[in-house]
């Protein structure tokens, strides 16, 4: 089960960009966090839902080099107890529920749509190479 994507050479790809253009290390992250969003959009629905703030956390976030999908946080500290399980803070409280290590939501929805990210990633590098003045294939 991957819980990663890696595309190898991106930062070496980013510093170049820079070189070429100043504003194209931005577009890159920008073409990353689509593929983070389409993550986070994927994996909503499937979280379960009493006030929405679980559903509300689960946000996505990238830099020039990588992308990355957030859950829980203040606003719901018990979504990672429900996407993995276990015992949470105290002993019982809440009640202990069974551990998976992939998870129930994320890691699945990631292996899911993991060739739609994979095709989200190609053509969003494949642009921002293209508005760099590259010629991409």
């Amino acid at each position: 089960m991957p819980n990663t994507i890696k595309v190898e050479g991106l930062k070496e790809f980013s510093r170049g960009l820079r070189k070429l253009d100043t504003e194209a290390p931005k577009q890159l992250r920008i073409a990353l966090n689509g593929s983070a969003t389409l993550l986070a959009d994927k994996t909503r629905p499937k979280i379960p839902s009493d006030t929405g703030a679980a559903r509300g956390s689960v946000k996505a976030s990238s830099t020039r080099t990588s992308a990355r999908v957030a859950i829980g946080g203040r606003r719901a500290p018990y979504l990672p107890w429900l996407d993995f399980g276990g015992q949470g803070r105290r002993p019982g409280r809440p009640a202990a529920r069974q551990f998976r290590k992939d998870g129930r939501y994320v890691f699945v929805t990631l292996e899911q749509i993991q060739g739609e990210i994979t095709r989200s990633l190609e053509d969003g590098i494949r642009q921002v190479a293209r508005n760099a003045g590259l010629d991409v294939t």
